[in-house]
């Protein structure tokens, strides 16, 4: 086993991608692994395009027994997805992020049209923020499937009342180092306890 951190998430990452992440963490010997994903399978270009929840829950299900079955005793540490209709609520009044989110193309199944209160535009926001909810349903019913090493956060990342000071001025909508410390503190108080000795990968 390889001593200290190691990461192995890519910017942009989906479910799909998942399976050979996990791959990785068997490889490096992992005690230790935290699994967030699933905003960019609902990031997308339009809503048509979001990752079916059957999809999503065959994916993840197949990478955390494939982690279960490649490294016996490992723990997990599964936090839920953020609320992406809170990102629009925080960012909707700002020009500036508004012009990052229309010029970047940057999750437009949620961002698109953020000004428009027109039934069309509220009813899609609502069905992406379902989306995000039924695939953190699925990662609490998988880790829950995956046994007492397994630890869902509860929903407390998709609960966190995070706000543009949280989120990088370079694209509105990845985390800055404000919201970086508040994540890390969010998922370590719902975590295994460190001190227990087992490593992190």
């Amino acid at each position: 086993m390889r001593e200290g951190n190691l990461t192995f998430a890519v910017p942009g990452a989906t479910s799909a991608d998942l399976g050979g992440q996990v791959r990785q963490a068997v490889d490096a010997g992992a005690g230790y692994v935290t699994v967030l994903i699933g905003a960019q399978d609902a990031c997308v270009s339009s809503e048509r395009k979001m990752t079916p929840v059957s999809v999503y829950r065959d994916r993840v299900a197949r990478a955390l027994w494939a982690l279960k079955g490649g490294a016996p005793g490992v723990r997990v540490f599964v936090a839920s997805i953020p609320d992406l209709r809170r990102l629009w609520q925080a960012g909707k009044d700002n020009v500036v992020a508004r012009t990052f989110w229309a010029v970047g193309r940057i999750c437009q199944a949620m961002l698109a049209e953020p000004t428009s209160t027109a039934r069309v535009d509220v009813e899609r926001r609502a069905r992406v923020r379902a989306r995000v909810v039924a695939y953190n349903e699925v990662l609490a019913e998988l880790c829950a499937r995956f046994g007492p090493n397994c630890r869902f956060d509860g929903g407390a990342v998709f609960a966190y009342p995070y706000t543009l000071k949280h989120i990088s001025k370079w694209d509105f909508f990845h985390p800055n180092a404000a919201g970086q410390k508040a994540l890390a503190e969010v998922t370590y108080k719902r975590g295994f306890d460190w001190l227990s000795g087992i490593g992190a990968a």
